[in-house]
């Protein structure tokens, strides 16, 4: 009981974090006053880089860790995830060079307009990038940890006849 708290505890504490970080990610878009259409893709990127990087990293001492099934399914739904990805990126980028800037941005001054697209491209390219790669990351980690616990319950059981 105290170890699932204590999991709950750092999962709390992984959420507080991923939504300071998407308040900073997004603050200097929102004080701007820009109309970001892609806002809803953004902050989801944000979150899915977070999480899924944590979960790269940090998977043993998740909730997740032990739970085979659980990896499994994550595993299995990780590919239309990173297809949604794809698509969502594919959005942004052909708007972007469809309809370039001006419905968002155009009512800014063009001192502060520039600066902002900038801004803009590159935060939603690096967080909508990074998830893609996150999310191959995570699979590739949880196709190892699979296979490493599989083993491992394997040997103990033939090690007990």
């Amino acid at each position: 009981m105290k170890e699932i708290r204590l999991y709950l505890l750092v999962e709390l504490l992984w959420w507080a974090v991923t939504g300071v970080v998407v308040v900073a990610v997004m603050w200097p878009i929102w004080s701007a006053g820009v109309i970001w259409l892609f806002q809803t893709s953004n902050i989801f990127f944000i979150i899915a880089l977070i999480t899924l990087g944590r979960h790269i990293f940090a998977l043993n001492t998740s909730l997740i860790g032990k739970k085979q099934i659980l990896k499994a399914f994550i595993l299995i739904a990780l590919v239309p995830v990173v297809f949604a990805f794809i698509s969502h990126l594919n959005e942004f980028m052909v708007y972007v060079e469809e309809h370039m800037w001006d419905q968002m941005t155009g009512h800014l001054p063009v001192s502060s307009k520039r600066n902002i697209e900038s801004y803009m491209y590159n935060e939603m390219l690096f967080f909508s990038v990074g998830s893609i790669l996150a999310a191959f990351g995570l699979a590739a980690r949880l196709i190892m940890s699979l296979w490493t616990q599989y083993n491992s319950e394997k040997h103990k059981n033939y090690q007990h006849r």
